[in-house]
């Protein structure tokens, strides 16, 4: 859907500025605006007339598109959150805004690299294409960099990084990661995270737990020098230790992030499809950095709003 609104913006933009251009040298060759568009007299319009005056409308729509265009296209652009992966950091009917040049002036259409402006940061919140369908857009946190081994324990809930392992001299240095307990009430994400279990990718994982094991916990997680808040399926370590079934947990899986590209993870880290399951990002799918909520509806996915959250509003840790 975004990929065909670009591109029909590029196309208005495009025929707008065409006839801003014809109208504008017709005005330099005509100085008296009379005889380029004349009244034809009886009140007799004729095709001639009516063509002119249509061409003179969508010309005076280009500065107004032009500037829409290369907002969108190089500035900032809007999304809506449709899912709970990245709960609880972003709600489904959340509206973001995008900042497009963080990492680089783009081809709106290819994503091919114009300029170069910088780089993702580990904690970054990254909207990008799907490496799988490019016509998809995800939202997720880069959890790992470009030489980074990346590993996650799948009992503890904990990662550990280990920044530019192929050099030698850095291969046992690790990134510091640390995690501590909120007094954010977990309660109110238990329906929220329920509707959004969607995507069948955990269901195992959830089948190893108890029912009244199955319960979201918040955690703060410090990733380097970024402080966000993580959910958690019951993210007691001993809970998991006596509930894991046959083999069904493995305790760690490591991946090793290749050049260019990006290990991405949703925060609702247990119902989140993500990097763990489909892959590294490219940087070419980069779309841009998540800054702000500028507006949230209350909604369940899928479902119409039934109301706002004005409180949610601010920026995007």
């Amino acid at each position: 859907m975004a990929h065909t609104f670009i591109i029909v913006l590029v196309i208005a933009t495009s025929i707008s500025g065409l006839l801003w251009c014809i109208m504008i040298s017709r005005r330099i060759i005509n100085k008296d605006k009379e005889q380029i568009i004349q009244k034809p007299v009886n009140n007799v319009i004729t095709i001639s007339y009516k063509l002119q005056s249509w061409m003179k409308s969508i010309a005076s729509i280009f500065p107004v598109l032009f500037l829409v265009f290369i907002v969108r296209a190089f500035g900032y652009e809007p999304f809506q959150i449709p899912s709970g992966s990245m709960m609880p950091t972003l709600l489904a009917g959340d509206f973001i805004l995008v900042q497009k040049y963080a990492y680089g002036l783009k081809n709106p259409i290819t994503q091919h690299t114009l300029i170069q402006t910088g780089h993702p940061h580990r904690g970054d919140v990254v909207v990008f294409k799907y490496p799988k369908d490019t016509s998809q857009d995800y939202i997720k946190r880069v959890i790992g960099l470009p030489g980074d081994l990346v590993s996650y324990d799948l009992l503890s809930k904990q990662l550990s990084i280990q920044p530019d392992f192929m050099n030698v001299k850095n291969c046992k240095r690790l990134l510091k990661v640390t995690y501590s307990h909120t007094n954010i009430d977990s309660q109110k994400f238990i329906k929220s995270n329920q509707d959004s279990l969607n995507d069948n990718i955990n269901q195992e994982y959830i089948q190893a737990l108890e029912p009244e094991g199955n319960r979201p916990v918040t955690r703060v997680e410090m990733l380097d020098s970024v402080k966000h808040l993580i959910l958690l399926l019951n993210g007691e370590q001993k809970d998991f230790e006596l509930k894991a079934k046959n083999g069904i947990l493995h305790q760690k899986i490591s991946w090793l992030v290749p050049e260019n590209m990006y290990f991405m993870m949703g925060d609702n880290r247990d119902n989140s499809s993500d990097s763990r399951y489909w892959g590294f990002v490219p940087e070419n799918n980069l779309v841009g950095k998540a800054t702000a909520i500028w507006m949230s509806f209350d909604k369940k996915e899928g479902k119409f709003p039934t109301g706002l959250r004005l409180g949610r509003i601010g920026i995007i840790h």
